[in-house]
């Protein structure tokens, strides 16, 4: 693994402290299993998204767009409303993926002024009725909205949120009742697999 992305929130829980540790190892000069998995870098670069940063893969911009600030080592209320929100953009074809934003992070994107139109949402927070805001949707304008979520006790993806997505006419995609979901673009067309 070359890079891994995340926004240094450290959250205190068991997994939490695995994933920290399992992080420290991967900056370590490779002499482990993660060694055989690339071949190639000495060690990982963690990176901690904030807003502003760009990662340039060939021809794919990957521009993140949230947290605005930056959340190293903060232990934040609201964990879900730091999550990495990013849009990957291959020629003329846009991606937003919005991980588990609320309605309260998706207004301050839209405050932020950066272009958020996208030919494909990645819906937030597995359909809950708190995120895709009307006013997200107005900004955005998917033609396509991807919903990851499997069965659960929550009720995602929530009534409210297939309502607001069809009145905008955007043609959803979930996982639970479509399988995985794949997408192929030339950086023109987005085909669906």
């Amino acid at each position: 693994m070359d890079y891994f992305l995340w926004t240094g929130v450290i959250k205190n829980s068991a997994e939490n402290k695995k994933l920290a540790a399992l992080l420290e190892e991967a900056q370590k000069p490779k002499r482990n299993f993660l060694a055989s998995l690339d071949g190639k870098s000495k060690s990982t670069k963690i990176l901690i998204a904030k807003a502003g940063e760009k990662i340039m893969a060939g021809e794919v911009l990957i521009d993140i767009l949230f947290p605005h600030e930056n959340l190293n080592n903060q232990e934040p209320k609201n964990t879900n409303d730091t999550s990495v929100v990013s849009q990957l953009i291959f020629g003329n074809n846009e991606f937003l993926f919005t991980g588990d934003i609320s309605s309260s992070a998706e207004k301050k994107l839209v405050n932020g002024g950066a272009d958020l139109s996208a030919s494909v949402l990645k819906v937030a927070h597995h359909g809950s009725k708190y995120s895709t805001s009307d006013i997200f949707l107005e900004t955005v304008k998917p033609g396509i909205a991807v919903i990851s979520v499997g069965k659960n006790s929550y009720g995602h993806p929530t009534q409210e949120t297939l309502k607001r997505l069809e009145e905008f006419g955007i043609k959803i995609l979930r996982t639970d009742t479509n399988g995985d979901v794949n997408m192929v673009s030339d950086g023109k067309n987005i085909i669906l697999k």
